[in-house]
């Protein structure tokens, strides 16, 4: 416990502190890969871009505006020809056939959410149940088979994008790829004193045996990896991005040891 009350010390001597660091160390961050592998099969046409708009977001080499949850994109549908205004994800608007996934709909798209950050945890969860709801097999099981394998599809795309946007630190890397920013995964932190605190973080884990020791550890990283996440807000926000990535680098430490701490509880 008094290993446990010394960590809280050491991490919230860290509250205010931002430090600037270079690769070359030899912890390096492990980041949350959050873009989809999907089926090869792409039967959907290629969309044609309307008119520029300002603040443009780009991925999959498609754009998008980020002040608006609509594509800039058209699609055709497989089955009945019916030509949609922007990109049809599930469902054709005319004929309801199943659709194949579009990758110009993008993870915010799918729930309708504006492209941000900060988002309502509720509510996304709320859309991702009804999504399931919709792609249930009991509701296609009636359909062809090219139709299942479509429900199948959008049914992953559907949980990934819950998945990424559910976390803050796989929600920040997505965000910053929609504006052309990779994190780099191999980049390694070397500032002392945050290499200093990782490395008795781990060891007081793994040292600790009682529940409430672990309980009270995991607090005190989940307070830390919210104040990262709120400054890479401000960050991001600003277009500052190279601090941005900095952000995302030292949440992908706590995010690591909040993991940790629930294989002991």
């Amino acid at each position: 416990m008094n290993r446990a009350r010394k960590l809280v010390a050491s991490i919230s001597t860290l509250s205010t502190r931002r430090r600037t660091y270079s690769p070359s160390s030899t912890f390096r961050t492990i980041s949350i890969n959050s873009q989809t592998h999907h089926s090869s099969r792409r039967e959907s046409f290629q969309p044609s871009s309307s008119s520029a708009k300002p603040l443009w977001l780009r991925f999959s080499g498609r754009e998008f505006s980020s002040g608006s949850s609509d594509t800039t994109s058209s699609s055709v549908c497989w089955n009945c020809g019916f030509l949609s205004e922007k990109a049809a994800f599930l469902f054709c608007e005319s004929c309801r056939s199943i659709q194949p996934i579009d990758d110009s709909v993008d993870y915010f798209q799918i729930f309708d959410l504006e492209k941000k950050y900060e988002l309502d945890a509720g509510s996304l969860e709320g859309k991702y149940k009804d999504w399931q709801k919709k792609l249930h097999p009991d509701l296609v099981h009636n359909k062809s088979q090219k139709e299942r394998d479509y429900a199948a599809d959008q049914s992953a795309k559907v949980t990934e994008a819950y998945r990424t946007l559910t976390k803050r630190l796989s929600r920040a890397m997505y965000i910053m790829k929609l504006n052309g920013k990779n994190v780099n995964e191999e980049e390694t932190i070397t500032d002392p004193t945050l290499l200093m605190e990782i490395m008795e973080l781990r060891e007081t884990i793994a040292e600790a045996n009682d529940s409430k020791e672990l309980d009270q550890i995991r607090s005190q990283v989940q307070e830390k990896l919210k104040q990262w996440s709120d400054s890479f807000v401000e960050a991001f926000e600003s277009q500052r991005f190279d601090e941005a990535v900095k952000c995302i680098q030292r949440m992908t430490y706590y995010e690591r040891a909040c993991e940790e701490i629930v294989k002991k509880l």
